[in-house]
């Protein structure tokens, strides 16, 4: 099997598992970082994401690749991997979910799409474009797996900025982690009731842009 078909193959395994209560909890850790791309007209085009997967992930992932350089890849040599990344991604909706004044938002498909690696862990680079560029008061973006196979936690430093955005916009960022203890009270009887399929909503990061 090539690696190409893996993260696929593993997002697909995980939420098979995840599927079964008593295993939904991560398995494949990514720190992200996103910026919110505006227009010069102050309509909204989309969002740049940079995903960096845990050191055991990218090590299973680049098991195999041939690099010129031992122990290094070339965003070249990482090509075929990161296409397949993005495909398999299709599937979750990129795991990514907007809301323009309360009215969900689409993407299209992910443009300038690249891996790179580097300090042994692989970081996946994307644009998702919006289908329909927009110009909110509100908008609301959440990244989170439902399955909760992946952990999302927002980088510690930059984790969001806004890139041409009208002035007066003022972005706020939830992180999960400031409702752990809720989560993990309703962790169990979220389980208890069976109802785990978007287990994952309770880890999910927000962010909120108010525009004047």
């Amino acid at each position: 099997m090539g690696m190409r078909a893996l993260f696929g193959l593993l997002l697909a395994v995980g939420l098979s598992l995840a599927a079964g209560a008593a295993s939904a909890h991560p398995h494949v850790w990514i720190t992200a970082t996103s910026e919110l791309l505006y227009a010069e007209d102050g309509t909204i085009t989309g969002v740049r994401h940079a995903w960096t997967f845990d050191d055991m992930f990218s090590a299973y992932a680049v098991q195999g690749l041939e690099g010129k350089t031992k122990g290094a890849y070339s965003r070249e040599e990482l090509a075929p991997l990161a296409q397949t990344n993005v495909e398999s991604l299709k599937e979750y909706a990129y795991f990514t979910f907007a809301r323009a004044d309360g009215k969900k938002e689409r993407f299209q498909e992910p443009v300038d799409y690249f891996l790179d690696y580097k300090d042994t862990v692989l970081t996946l680079h994307f644009t998702l474009p919006l289908k329909n560029p927009v110009k909110p008061r509100q908008l609301m973006f959440e990244v989170f797996d439902r399955s909760f196979f992946i952990d999302f936690q927002m980088a510690k430093d930059n984790p969001v900025k806004l890139v041409g955005a009208p002035a007066g916009c003022q972005m706020k960022l939830e992180r999960p982690s400031d409702g752990t203890a809720s989560a993990q009270k309703l962790n169990e009887q979220t389980f208890m009731s069976g109802e785990n399929a978007n287990f994952g909503m309770m880890f999910a990061n927000k962010i909120t842009v108010d525009c004047p």
